[in-house]
């Protein structure tokens, strides 16, 4: 193998760096049957914090979209504290229960329409305090969104954000608007429509980040049938980024 090849197999600094900070990092899906979950806290105050949602006497933030049987919601969390929590719902021509469906019925109802499946991430909140100290926080948690869509094979991977944050979503996955400003539920803000379509996304996301890589096993362990719910499991980007530059180098000198 060339110098050159090498060069360009090897991952950037940051993206060492994620890997690294993944060691301290563990993924915990949440049980439907539990309403009282820690991550619907953490969505309470990450909204309250910007004055997003009106007070409630629970102090928790949790909807019907919790109950779907297509839901996956997930704790982050990094030397096993909660920082973060997201919610996917993974829609199919079957299947529709997602938010951003709510919002933009007629595109992504086509979408479905047409036989394509889509991943809708939400609730996308963090701990005020991680945010500041780990600013790759969002990367660590939409690895979730990453591991999703490829395990359940989706056309698209949608980002229903604030038009603030749409750059970020353009830049890392190559996401596209879809739909102009609109509202969800009890949220005092607009977001933006965009989606990245996998086929052709998904394998440059994954050569460029690879601590978004892993391996079949912990995809399984996350989405699977039989969830692990409770149980916190490490990543395994590591792992699977090696795996990735071994099969890579036997092919190169086949």
């Amino acid at each position: 193998m060339s110098s050159a090849s090498q060069q360009s197999s090897a991952p950037s600094r940051f993206a060492l760096t994620l890997i690294d900070l993944l060691d301290r990092v563990k993924y915990r899906r949440v049980s439907v049957e539990d309403q009282l979950d820690p991550i619907y806290r953490l969505r309470y105050e990450a909204y309250r914090r910007e004055d997003f949602i009106p007070i409630n006497a629970q102090q928790i933030t949790r909807d019907a979209y919790d109950e779907a049987p297509n839901c996956y919601a997930f704790g982050v969390y990094i030397d096993d504290k909660l920082v973060s929590s997201i919610r996917l719902h993974f829609a199919t021509q079957e299947q529709r229960t997602s938010p951003s469906l709510g919002i933009w019925p007629d595109v992504l109802g086509g979408i479905l329409d047409n036989g394509e499946t889509y991943l809708d991430p939400s609730r996308f909140t963090a701990d005020r305090d991680a945010t500041l100290a780990f600013p790759a926080l969002p990367y660590l948690t939409l690895r979730l969104g990453v591991m999703a869509s490829e395990y359940f094979g989706a056309t698209y991977c949608l980002s229903s954000v604030r038009p603030e944050h749409a750059p970020f979503y353009k830049r890392v996955f190559g996401s596209t608007q879809l739909a102009g400003e609109g509202h969800w539920g009890e949220l005092a803000f607009p977001v933006c429509l965009y989606a990245t379509y996998l086929p052709v996304t998904l394998p440059r996301i994954i050569e460029r980040y690879p601590f978004f890589m892993s391996t079949p096993e912990e995809r399984e362990i996350l989405f699977g049938a039989e969830p692990r719910a409770i149980q916190a499991i490490a990543p395994t980007a590591r792992q699977a980024h090696r795996l990735r530059l071994v099969g890579a180098t036997e092919e190169a000198w086949s």
